[in-house]
């Protein structure tokens, strides 16, 4: 579609921290941005939840702030397109009121129902039953990971713990679902958002479609599960009431959107066939979209239908990331208590680049493991956690903080090793998108713990949103997939540095071995 006046989409990008929204051009240039926090509700065994209440509202209020800032004219408004945080379940009823919290993709209390489900049979490997994980892995790709964080577990808990709600919800929702649901009053999925209920056969990416024994299998009801489009489909106009509270034209569009690691694998640029990128949000990925359906079942790695309808995207999911660091503020540092005597620093992230950069490479030895919430990838288990390793009266918090920064890197080059296994191939450059990817000590520790040239991909905080602009664009034909990466700009390249190749393949080494002779150890003291 052809045009010599800029059209623009308010993206929005729901996170696990909050809401950031933004109007982009079609063209992938952020014009504004505002964000709102949502509060996160820890639970005991492991759940974790947030009240839809509070993504709404942190949506409206950052979509007000940016329209009434004019940053563009409104008549130039052409869609509304999500992006959310994964692997989340919204019960809700037949009018759209949510019936409970939304359990999120940190939430692991559905354990133990996804491992009576995926069990059965005399053989097994890795506790599933080998002729359902034959199933699950022919039609999807994948299988229910046995943690319950995905939404099979969410809905197994609900369904066993919650039977009342259960009894009353008319569909489960995604979190982009439901706020698509919110935009436009349309219950629905797509092909990339419903991938991780296990339950659609994804073998033709053009027909992706529930499967009865799939459903069967997971003890889940279709009629409890919306109807599936593609994530550049137009789900329909906004609601008008919604359209005159926000001051938008009454026919603008919102498009499907995707999840937030397809949505930021569109956004990096990275789109072509093998091309990767890692993000660094709360928790973080490694992706690259390849031309294949492929599964490895001990490392749960799998290519997975994404935002792209003729593409897959291998997908290696790790936990925690800047959330680590997150918690060392929040924790750590300035824990709010009777020792907190200084007045927090307004960026306190800077400040931890800074003292960073002044701690030799391997951070004297000090090495931490970000397993907060247990891990997915490469290794799937609840009960391992985080530490601090081989401190010493000579190490100082500065050591700490670098160990933290390169404790990442390491769990990345841990997931890179078998992605690319995966692939066949190095996967080099890399392109770093999120939160983390603004930090230049972080892009060049990536680079010499991974010895690969980083990439680092400007604005990069804005990579989801970025990433849902241009399916929204694509879907209304402004442009194709193949025309995104001349519009992504690289800031940065990072080379790895030669000098830092032994320490890091070192620490590296070690790092492999801690959780290798520790795993045994954590179930013990963190079986839920």
């Amino acid at each position: 579609m052809a045009t010599s006046k800029p059209k623009y989409v308010l993206s929005i990008d729901l996170g696990t921290s909050g809401s950031k929204t933004a109007i982009v051009s079609v063209h992938g240039e952020v014009a504004d941005f505002d964000f709102e926090a949502v509060p996160l509700l820890l639970l005991p065994e492991g759940g974790v939840e947030q009240n839809p209440a509070d993504w709404w509202r942190a949506i409206m209020t950052t979509s007000k702030r940016l329209l009434g800032r004019s940053s563009v004219p409104v008549e130039d408004i052409v869609a509304v397109a999500v992006s959310a945080q994964w692997s989340g379940t919204v019960a809700v009823d037949e009018t759209g009121n949510p019936l409970m919290n939304a359990v999120i993709w940190m939430d692991m209390r559905g354990e133990k129902y996804v491992k009576q489900t995926t069990a059965g049979g005399p053989f097994k490997i890795e506790g599933y039953g080998v002729l359902k994980l034959l199933q699950w892995i022919r039609l999807t790709g994948g299988a229910p990971g046995q943690s319950g964080k995905d939404p099979v577990g969410h809905i197994l808990f609900i369904k066993n713990e919650y039977p009342e709600v259960y009894e009353k919800t008319y569909k489960f929702l995604e979190p982009k679902d439901y706020i698509n649901l919110c935009l436009t009053g349309k219950f629905a999925s797509s092909y990339d958002s419903i991938t991780l209920h296990w339950s659609t056969d994804n073998r033709d990416l053009e027909n992706i479609a529930y499967h009865d024994k799939l459903l069967k299998m997971c003890g889940m009801e279709r009629d409890k599960l919306p109807d599936l489009k593609r994530s550049i489909d137009i789900l329909g106009p906004i609601k008008k009431e919604l359209a005159d509270e926000l001051g938008l034209q009454e026919d603008v569009q919102v498009v499907m959107g995707s999840p937030d690691i397809p949505a930021a694998a569109v956004g990096s640029g990275a789109v072509k066939d093998y091309e990767g990128h890692i993000y660094i949000g709360t928790s973080s990925w490694v992706v690259a979209h390849v031309p294949f359906k492929k599964t490895d079942v001990l490392h749960s790695v799998a290519s997975i239908p994404c935002s792209i309808p003729d593409k897959y995207l291998i997908v290696d999911e790790q936990e925690i990331a800047g959330g680590a660091l997150t918690y060392l503020r929040d924790n750590i540092l300035y824990h709010k208590d009777e020792l907190l005597k200084e007045a927090a620093v307004p960026d306190i992230y800077k400040v931890f680049d800074r003292i960073a950069a002044g701690v030799p490479p391997g951070s004297n030895k000090v090495i931490f493991t970000p397993w907060l919430n247990g891990e997915k990838t490469p290794v799937e288990d609840n009960s391992v956690r985080a530490c601090l390793y081989n401190l010493s009266l000579e190490n100082t918090r500065e050591d700490i903080i670098r160990a933290f920064l390169e404790g990442v890197a390491f769990n990345q080059r841990w997931a890179l090793t078998y992605v690319e296994k995966f692939m066949g191939r190095q996967m080099n450059p890399i392109r770093l998108v999120g939160g983390g990817a603004a930090s230049d000590i972080w892009c060049q520790i990536h680079a010499d713990v991974l010895d690969r040239t980083i990439k680092q991909v400007e604005d990069p905080i804005q990579s989801n949103a970025r990433g849902t602009a241009f399916i929204a664009a694509v879907g209304l034909g402004y442009m194709t997939f193949d025309d995104i990466p001349k519009y992504v700009k690289i800031k940065n390249i990072f080379e790895p540095n030669t000098d830092n190749r032994q320490i890091y393949d070192e620490l590296y080494a070690v790092y492999l071995e801690i959780y290798n002779k520790n795993k045994s150890i954590y179930k013990k003291l963190n079986a839920v």
